[in-house]
């Protein structure tokens, strides 16, 4: 795990060089076939990455952007009505049944089918209009890692040319330099807050929501923790009645029109005695993870490669391993 998240900076640049001009063409194509709905499809990391992809499609490119369900297809055997959505499909391996019943399903309906996927030479691959190879490399660890961050940036690069956004273009081209920056800041606190932890809440709002469900996973499979991960605008909504003094809270935010809000959030869980980590400088009381600054979309980017590198701290300092993760295994073939 260690080693290979270490490597995501050169897993994006590799995407960078070699899928611009690819970006380039399909958001040229996009901006001719105006989809009216995104659909997405992905289990576990690569589902956090779709959520990522939502909001930042709706808040750049304006379509709204919905997570399909792959047991609709899979098990129910339901046929949606999907002629001129965009179907986007995200995975590392490209082998999940359920997701090529889904892929498949989604492209007889008449979508225009897009796949992110790590091998370009997948099943999954084979049914797709579009093939966005991620570049990760062979990634062997159980918990995705690079091929996480190497999604998030072809979703990123993806959506800047389909929005024609030069700002997020310029971004982007740094996030190899940038990500380095972030594997080398010290997070060592957020181990020291959950060394010793049972349960706690990792929080994101917006664009990084996706992030605090990937952290959260994360925290289930790599540490024995029970993390839960929810929108900063749904705490107050039930999950707050469990939050009491010493409650630990990692907090994953932005610099956009969320941040004053999930500020107001953090202050809020200080007063009520909880211990919150902020991903860059919080209100008084809080525990501040440093951060690299950059355009709000990589933010949440470059936070996730910093804290998968503490993840690995806090794996070994639990007792654990983080490359084997009990009853679990690389590739899961859900029906």
């Amino acid at each position: 795990m260690f080693s290979e998240a270490a490597e995501a900076a050169d897993a994006v640049a590799r995407q960078h060089d070699e899928s611009r001009a690819q970006f380039q063409r399909i958001g040229a194509r996009l901006r001719t076939l105006n989809p009216q709905l995104v659909v997405t499809c992905a289990r576990g990391s690569s589902d956090h990455a779709a959520t990522f992809a939502k909001y930042l499609m709706e808040t750049k490119a304006g379509v709204t952007t919905a997570s399909a369900a792959p047991s609709i297809t899979s098990v129910y055997e339901a046929k949606p009505r999907l002629d001129g959505a965009l179907c986007i499909a995200i995975s590392q391996s490209g082998k999940s049944p359920d997701l090529l019943a889904s892929v498949e399903t989604a492209r007889n309906a008449g979508a225009y089918v897009i796949v992110l996927v790590n091998q370009p030479d997948s099943p999954l691959a084979a049914l797709a209009d579009e093939v966005i190879p991620l570049n990760a490399g062979p990634e062997l660890s159980v918990a995705a890692t690079k091929s996480y961050i190497a999604s998030l940036t072809a979703i990123t690069g993806l959506v800047a040319e389909w929005a024609d956004d030069d700002p997020l273009r310029a971004a982007l081209a740094e996030a190899p330099a940038l990500l380095r920056q972030a594997w080398d800041l010290d997070w060592s606190p957020l181990v020291d807050l959950l060394r010793e932890r049972s349960n706690l809440y990792t929080i994101g709002r917006g664009i990084a929501l996706g992030v605090a469900q990937e952290a959260a996973l994360k925290l289930k499979e790599t540490c024995g923790l029970h993390a839960e991960a929810f929108s900063a605008a749904e705490v107050r909504h039930g999950p707050m009645a469990i939050i009491g003094k010493g409650f630990p809270i990692v907090v994953f935010r932005q610099r956009d029109r969320t941040a004053q809000g999930v500020t107001d959030l953090v202050a809020e869980l200080v007063a009520r005695g909880s211990h919150v980590a902020v991903a860059g400088e919080g209100p008084a009381g809080s525990i501040t993870l440093p951060c690299v600054d950059s355009h709000p979309a990589l933010q949440p980017i470059l936070q996730i490669q910093s804290f998968y590198r503490a993840a690995n701290a806090l794996s070994f300092a639990r007792g654990f391993d983080p490359d084997r993760p009990p009853h679990l295994s690389k590739v899961t073939e859900t029906i």
